[in-house]
């Protein structure tokens, strides 16, 4: 092979490995199950409240959970949000206020650099979706300003909806004994 193709093979493949490090940080993977274990992914997105389409460069997050068990384990990690804000992980079960019944999920504080992780185990005592959840396929997942929600009713008192991230997709979780 000459100098020339070398130059040509060689820079091909770097573009490549160069392409395939920068893309998770513009291209979110898929929601859902990932293979066949009880561990699934749920990508959150900022999302124009007027249409509800992400917002293209806006914050995100992305929450891996257990499908099934005694306890909710997650870890969630978000990204472009408000610097030292307080924010609430939740279980929101329609219709409006949320509390149809709703969970807390977790609490924590963005850093300056605008980024959060919450990770835990919880008991929610409650499948999700669970019923009188209108959403009957699935739960909805959002990260709310603490501000404007009450965790002893599980309610939304506020409506911020450009400080918050909403699911891509609907969840189900089955508490197990």
């Amino acid at each position: 092979m000459n100098r020339f193709k070398k130059f040509l093979v060689g820079g091909a493949a770097g573009a490549v490995i160069l392409a395939s490090t920068a893309l998770p940080a513009f291209a979110k993977g898929p929601d859902g199950a990932a293979g066949k274990s009880n561990m699934a992914h749920l990508y959150l997105y900022e999302k124009n409240p007027a249409d509800w389409s992400i917002v293209d460069g806006g914050a995100w997050g992305k929450m891996t959970y257990n499908q099934s068990g005694p306890t909710f384990d997650y870890v969630f990690n978000g990204h472009g949000l408000q610097p030292n804000e307080k924010y609430s992980l939740i279980y929101y079960a329609d219709p409006w206020p949320g509390n149809h019944p709703g969970a807390l999920i977790a609490n924590g504080t963005s850093n300056a650099g605008g980024n959060i992780n919450l990770n835990g185990s919880k008991s929610l005592g409650i499948n999700i979706p669970t019923a009188p959840d209108t959403n009957t396929t699935g739960g909805k997942i959002w990260l709310v300003l603490s501000s404007d929600y009450n965790p002893a009713t599980n309610a939304m008192t506020g409506w911020n909806p450009t400080s918050y991230l909403f699911e891509n997709d609907l969840i189900t979780y089955t508490e197990t004994p």
